[in-house]
């Protein structure tokens, strides 16, 4: 009897395998890291063999290190990092250039030269022209390795993002498909009539034949190859990241908002049916797409948030595990006029500058490493406040609560900073991990295991609330600063 649904949660620092219960508790979980690499200034790529491997590695590792037997798995969700692009040979499976991730801006000078046709690609699909985006990073690949363009045109490759990539390996290379969330973060799907557009197509210069199935959300995707985990186990959903956090945070109301603090941060507000464009630089995306039906969203997107606190263990030895950053921003008063703009790969929503790079400002001799930790910190607060202005400036109402997940909210001194910049409540889950928990909502809805949204609703509990205890006068005194900070840099 099928007792668990397993969640592959593909990230951009890792490849993580989360088994939950029916009532969505985590039973077992394996993570592991992997290097990034970076070829250029503003280039940034991954081996997607490795993450292969990885993933095939942690599922293992999840399952079997609590005796739990595949067929004991109603269903497989799959949520990843967005936007990051493969290009993969058909025959062998095998990518013909490392991954491109999102973070990557080599394609800033291409994306400026087409700069007459935003409001087009805008219309269609609700993005930006960015590097950010998948498109111009297919085109890269495209006319930079050589023979790729043929093999496109004769139908010899396929594209996908990260999900697609895992489906099809999970399943032997049987299907080639991915959801509407993951193909409204391409610059080639319509998202309005949730379909490939040709004329996006043609504008980018890729071939229709490289591109995958789009279907719902929480779908049939096949069953993984018996040969993987001793037993095929049905595939029931598919969503990117920030959509999967959204639906693990239950916010299926139009209105509700959530905000996952990983690698980078993305506030999300669900819109319902209606797809709003934005005004103020926000980003108009599918929330999810269940039975057929679009439910919509705007979205801010930070690119750099726990990727910061990465540095600062990682490169600069400011110390030794993240969560020493909750104790070292605590252990002082105020971070001394200290402002970090961690703008390591641009700067994302509302800014929108790839070109621009982090710089740390006010060090003084006095400074020390808590300072700089509690700058960085508060950085995640300031930028989660620019986005939430920008969605207050698009027509949202006041906010009243924020749901907030991720790895960083674990640290709740950044919670409580958090609601003090944004002067609304802050609630925190009990599972953190809400991307993982959506992906198995979707596997579970699939498998029949949850009959509807009301049924992920109670999947659900709160582990605190955070409510603002910081004054006006002092939240706009820090943020007029950060404001500052962020023009002198531009």
């Amino acid at each position: 009897m099928s007792q668990y649904l397993l969640a592959i949660d593909q990230g951009t620092t890792s490849s993580r395998a989360i088994v939950f219960s029916l009532n969505g508790k985590i039973v077992s979980e394996s993570q592991k890291e992997f290097k990034q690499y970076f070829p250029h200034d503003g280039w940034v790529e991954h081996d997607a063999e490795t993450i292969w491997r990885d993933v095939v590695s942690v599922c293992r590792d999840a399952m079997f290190h609590k005796k739990i037997k595949p067929d004991q798995i109603a269903g497989i969700g799959i949520t990843n990092q967005r936007e990051t692009t493969i290009v993969w040979d058909k025959k062998t499976g095998k990518p013909i250039y490392h991954a491109i991730v999102w973070q990557d801006r080599r394609t800033s000078e291409y994306c400026r030269k087409l700069k007459k046709y935003e409001r087009q690609v805008q219309s269609k699909t609700g993005l930006r022209l960015d590097p950010y985006f998948s498109a111009t990073k297919i085109r890269w690949i495209l006319d930079h390795v050589k023979g790729a363009r043929s093999k496109a045109k004769k139908g010899q490759l396929a594209f996908g993002t990260i999900d697609c990539y895992l489906l099809w390996h999970l399943t032997g290379g049987k299907v080639h498909a991915t959801d509407a969330t993951n193909a409204s973060r391409t610059l080639l799907f319509n998202i309005h009539k949730q379909q490939w557009d040709s004329g996006l197509l043609a504008l980018f210069d890729i071939p229709e034949s490289l591109l995958p199935e789009v279907k719902d959300s929480s779908d049939d995707y096949g069953k993984t190859e018996r040969s993987l985990f001793g037993f095929s186990i049905p595939i029931g959903g598919i969503a990117g990241d920030q959509q999967a956090a959204m639906i693990g945070q239950a916010c299926f109301e139009r209105g509700m908002m959530k905000s996952t603090y990983g690698t980078g941060a993305f506030m999300v507000l669900n819109t319902g049916e209606q797809a709003i464009a934005s005004k103020n630089r926000l980003l108009t995306t599918v929330a999810y797409r269940l039975n057929g039906k679009t439910t919509y969203a705007l979205e801010g997107s930070v690119f750099i948030a726990g990727a910061a606190m990465q540095w600062l263990r990682d490169k600069v030895h400011l110390f030794h595990k993240a969560a020493e950053s909750e104790k070292l921003a605590q252990s002082i008063e105020s971070s001394n006029g200290v402002y970090f703009v961690p703008a390591f790969t641009g700067l994302g929503a509302p800014y929108w500058n790839p070109d621009v790079r982090g710089a740390i400002f006010g060090l003084t001799r006095d400074t020390e490493v808590a300072h700089i930790t509690r700058a960085a910190l508060e950085a995640v607060c300031y930028q989660t406040r620019d986005l939430l202005e920008s969605m207050y400036a698009d027509g949202a109402k006041h906010l009243k609560t924020l749901r907030v997940d991720g790895g960083m909210v674990a640290n709740s001194w950044l919670c409580q900073r958090l609601s003090d910049m944004l002067d609304t409540k802050v609630e925190r889950p009990q599972v953190i991990e809400t991307t993982a928990l959506g992906a198995a909502g979707l596997a579970g809805l699939q498998a029949g295991v949850f009959k509807s949204l009301n049924d992920l609703k109670k999947l659900w509990k709160l582990d605190q609330v955070f409510k603002p205890k910081m004054t006006d006068k002092g939240r706009d005194q820090r943020y007029k600063k950060w404001k500052e900070m962020v023009e002198r840099l531009l």
